[in-house]
Formats: structure tokens, C-alpha cells, sequence
């Protein structure tokens, strides 16, 4: 039987993968975080007809003579080049500007996706498409968060509080005028809300009463409780910062509340001073959240105030090409595509997230189109060849006639 039937029904396969892997690219041109295939061919073993010989004896040498066997397929590489964006508008919708992949759990198992396409379930469960659970760390009190502890499922759950924070520090700044008399001065007065343990809202009022040209005297009051507190001194040409630069009170509510006031002067002309800040709060409940590029989402609360709530972890691997395509857009890992390197977003040379915004399929429409010419042509060429080899053979059986 002729060799090159053979070879032309290696082609005819050869070619037939060649399509097979650009069908599936074309299919998968407007799928989110696809990355496109390439088949590579390598000839298969040759059969030696004459070996190679050494030259001798004044004779030059010669070359061995092979016949292919034909070809065969040696890989289906993937591309794993940046795929463009696409706008979305939904903020659980996340792009990775750069290397790296998400962790989603699926059963028991973790797998790796660039498809950043994530939705919060009835339970609050950050997932995909198919019920995979995005994997992070969730952030402990105070919004502190550990991702050098395993990676465990991402939560947001509806009603979400923030526990109230008790004020314990006040910042009062700007000018106390020195040009006004000290017999008549009205005590310039300033308010602001603070909050006890509990959350517990109280109207704190500072008065500042001018005493001679250079000192001030300083009264707190929370509505029940009035405290005169110091006597404020300023520099004989009114700069700060006063002395004393804070002060504190031990009556009713106003116990604990330290009032920093190195940033307020005493100069002629007008008056500027006012509470600055206060560092307490009543219970929030969460509103809204965003995602920063780092993968922390951050929790926005009625009272405010905003906390880190979790952080999305990202994994990196040495060779990507070696991870295995496990459907659903996900990839699972390999002995060569090394051990899933986990960690946050733009950090050991994983990319950042963009928000709002997918990756979509790096596939190359022209590229794959002029690839489909070049495997009909090629299986076309091998067909010819296994009917070229046929008529030869028919003509052999004919010449018995």
C-alpha cells in the first residue's frame, strides 16, 4: 500500500483539528474572558530508506534518505494575551488589567477564570454564572483584614452593621479675635454632635470667653453638665499653639473627650475658630459599596462612614499555557502549570481591577478567518492526495488486465 495514503489521511486529520480549534475560537469570539487556541503540527517519524554514510576512502559522504509518514498534531496552545474591555455599568462586573486570574470554588474544588462576570446571590454570596463562589478574605473588626489566612467564600449580607464608635477625640481650629474688649467680648460659641458607647447622640458646646489680652478661659457643656475647663494662653503676638495644646473634661458625658486646640491662633481681626472633626459615630447600616482596584470592597454606611468589608483574591501561575480548560470559562491547574500563586490584585505581578467593565475574548476574527482558508486548503491538498494515490493503485490492479 502506498505510504502517501497514509500521510494524506494523517493530513485530513491534522487539518480537520486545525478546524476544529478555529471553529471553536470563532464560536467563542463574544464570550467574556475567552482566550483563543492555536494548533501546532509537527511531522511524524520518517522511515529510513538509506542511512546516512561517513565519508572514506576518498568517496564524499552521504545523506540518509527518509520518507514521512505524515503529520500529526503536537499541541493546542493557548493565547493569553489581554483581552479588550467592555464597558458594563454593573459593579460586580470586574476586569483584570493584567496577569492573573480569579479563584472561584465549584463543589470542592478551586478553579482559575478570567471571566470577571460576578453577582451577589439571596444569601449575599459573591458568585458566577454557573454557582461558583468567589473566593477572598473577609475582613475581621474595624475593617482589618488578614490575606495570609486561607482564602474563604466573599459575603455581603443585606444589613450589614457598623457598631457605633464612641467619640473620643475633637479638633477645633482657626483664629479667636485679640483686638476685641475684654469687658464686653460675647462668648464665641461653636457645637457638634458626639456620640457615647452606646451610639447615643449629644450636643457638645464649646464657649471661648476672652479673659485678658493673651488667655481665653474654655467651657464645655453637653446640655445637663456646664465645665469650665482651663485658661487658654496664646503667645503675646497670638500664634500658637496655645497652651494647653489639648484638653480634656471628666464631667457627665463629655468624660474621655480629649479637644485638640494647637491648631487655633489668637490674632486681631476675624473670627474663624470652629470644631474641625470628631472621631465618633452612630450604628450604620450599610448602603452601598464599591470595588477598589486592589479587590477591596468597601462598604459605604448610612452613618457615613466607610470599611473595608472583604477583598477578592487573585492567583497568579508560573506558565498559564499548562492550565487545563475546565468549561464554563474556568481553568483548572496543572503538574506544569505550577502551584496557584494567591494574593491581592496589583500585588507579585498580578494585575489591577478594573470595576464596571469585562474582558472580552482575545480571539482575532481576521486572523481566524484567514485560518480557515488555510486549513480547507490544506485538507483540500490531502484529500487530492488520497485520491491521487488511489488512481495510482487502481491503475497497478488494471494492469493484471
Amino acid at each position: 500500500m502506498l505510504r502517501s495514503l497514509f500521510s494524506g489521511i494523517t493530513g485530513l486529520r491534522a487539518h480537520q483539528t486545525m478546524m476544529d480549534v478555529t471553529g471553536n475560537n470563532i464560536a467563542n469570539v463574544n464570550t467574556a474572558g475567552y482566550k483563543a487556541s492555536q494548533s501546532v503540527f509537527e511531522d511524524t517519524l520518517s522511515q529510513m530508506l538509506t542511512a546516512a554514510g561517513a565519508p572514506q576512502n576518498g568517496k564524499a559522504g552521504t545523506n540518509p534518505a527518509q520518507v514521512g509518514l505524515g503529520v500529526r498534531v503536537a499541541a493546542v496552545n493557548t493565547n493569553f494575551n489581554q483581552g479588550a474591555p467592555q464597558n458594563t455599568g454593573r459593579s460586580t462586573d470586574l476586569m483584570i488589567n493584567g496577569d492573573g486570574f480569579f479563584v472561584v470554588r465549584n463543589g470542592g474544588e478551586n478553579l482559575y477564570t478570567r471571566a470577571g462576570s460576578f453577582s451577589f446571590d439571596a444569601n449575599g454570596v459573591l458568585g458566577n454564572a454557573d454557582g461558583g463562589v468567589v473566593q477572598g478574605w473577609m475582613a475581621g473588626p474595624g475593617g482589618v483584614l488578614n490575606t495570609n489566612a486561607t482564602p474563604t467564600d466573599v459575603k455581603l449580607a443585606v444589613g450589614t452593621l457598623l457598631p457605633p464608635t464612641e467619640t473620643t477625640k475633637m479638633t477645633v481650629a482657626g483664629n479667636l479675635p485679640a483686638d476685641s474688649t475684654t469687658a464686653t467680648t460675647t462668648p464665641i460659641t461653636m457645637s457638634e454632635t458626639v456620640f457615647d458607647p452606646q451610639g447615643n447622640k449629644i450636643s457638645l458646646t464649646l464657649s471661648f470667653t476672652k479673659v485678658d489680652p493673651t488667655h481665653w478661659d474654655v467651657t464645655a457643656s453637653d446640655g445637663t453638665t456646664t465645665t469650665t475647663a482651663t485658661n487658654l494662653a496664646f503667645n503675646a503676638d497670638g500664634s500658637g499653639p496655645a497652651t494647653p495644646s489639648t484638653i480634656s473634661f471628666a464631667a457627665g458625658a463629655l468624660s474621655g473627650i480629649t479637644i485638640d486646640l494647637s491648631g487655633v491662633t489668637s490674632f486681631a481681626g476675624s473670627t474663624t475658630a470652629g470644631i474641625q472633626s470628631q472621631n465618633g459615630s452612630a450604628l450604620g447600616e450599610l448602603q452601598s459599596f464599591t470595588i477598589s482596584p486592589d479587590g477591596t470592597l468597601i462598604g459605604v454606611f448610612s452613618n457615613g462612614n466607610k470599611q473595608a468589608l472583604a477583598q477578592i483574591a487573585m492567583a497568579s501561575f508560573n506558565n498559564p499555557p499548562g492550565l487545563e480548560k475546565a468549561g464554563g470559562s474556568m481553568y483548572r491547574s496543572t503538574v506544569n502549570s505550577g502551584i496557584p500563586q494567591l494574593g491581592t490584585a496589583g500585588s507579585g505581578g498580578r494585575g489591577g481591577l478594573q470595576g464596571g467593565s469585562l474582558e472580552m475574548s482575545n480571539v482575532d476574527l481576521a486572523q481566524e478567518f484567514t485560518n480557515l482558508i488555510i486549513a480547507q486548503r490544506g485538507f483540500q491538498a490531502n484529500s487530492k492526495v488520497i485520491t491521487t494515490s488511489d488512481q495510482l493503485l487502481n491503475d497497478l490492479v488494471n494492469m493484471k488486465q
